[in-house]
């Protein structure tokens, strides 16, 4: 059961980059909790959805978008959390197709919905 609940985060993650890419922010808050805690690779920690909303709107300008890659998923099915690590990449397609800043991310998901959420992630940057 781990096996398929992994392949559902997995799969969120893949859908999540998708929305992000397309700078749908409205898609890509499905993938979260209402309280989710996000900090960001520079160190901004962001409390829930409305509050990363309103730092999305602050930088609306920015054609930079983000993808994840997941390196290892572990699910405890009984309590319905799953954590997750990788690393992560920042694109501006205005300098080209290589990433302009990278690091290495966290990610803590929950199934207290009956559906998988991101409940908090902490990004690092390292380049």
């Amino acid at each position: 059961m781990a096996q398929s609940e992994m392949k559902q985060i997995l799969q969120r993650r893949t859908a999540s980059n998708e929305a992000i890419r397309n700078f749908d922010n409205e898609l890509s808050y499905t993938y979260l909790t209402e309280d989710v805690l996000i900090t960001t690779g520079s160190g901004v920690l962001l409390s829930g959805k409305e509050e990363l909303r309103q730092y999305v709107e602050k930088n609306k300008g920015s054609k930079m978008y983000w993808v994840r890659s997941a390196v290892e998923v572990d699910v405890n099915s009984k309590l319905g959390l799953a954590w997750e690590k990788g690393t992560w990449q920042g694109f501006d397609p205005a300098k080209g197709k290589k990433s302009v800043v990278q690091g290495k991310y966290s990610a803590m998901w929950s199934k207290s919905t009956g559906t998988w959420l991101i409940k908090s992630q902490l990004f690092v940057t390292l380049k």
